[in-house]
């Protein structure tokens, strides 16, 4: 089974950039037809899925963050990683690193794969 794991800072102060790491293991982020994904939830938002990096390292965001969001790979580490810029306390959130298996993007938490556990961000002074 694979296994995520979100690393990164907890608290950000706003207009920072937040950066935060995903640790697979089990499982290679190169394997054929898995997408790997950087989602959030709040009780403001609800769930957004932020941006994705595919097997074959092509990218896909959400266009409403698409100016604020990065997403990259490392493949040696086996380890994706986010970054977000110009953050905001509207950026607080359970942010969660998942994959899908297959090029459709999940609604629900419970659509994925695999999730990791999700860490909580706050974003305030």
């Amino acid at each position: 089974q694979v296994q995520l794991q979100e690393s990164g800072p907890g608290l950000v102060k706003p207009s920072q950039t937040l950066s935060l790491t995903c640790t697979v293991s089990g499982g290679s982020i190169t394997g054929f037809n898995y997408y790997w994904y950087w989602i959030r939830q709040s009780p403001a938002k609800g769930l957004e899925w932020m941006a994705r990096i595919s097997y074959s390292d092509s990218t896909t965001y959400r266009p409403s963050l698409r100016s604020r969001t990065s997403i990259s790979r490392d493949t040696s580490k086996n380890q994706f990683t986010l970054q977000l810029t110009s953050v905001t306390p509207e950026d607080t959130a359970v942010y969660y690193c998942a994959m899908k298996k297959g090029p459709g993007i999940p609604g629900t938490l419970n659509e994925y794969d695999d999730r990791g556990q999700g860490m909580q961000v706050t974003v305030s002074s």
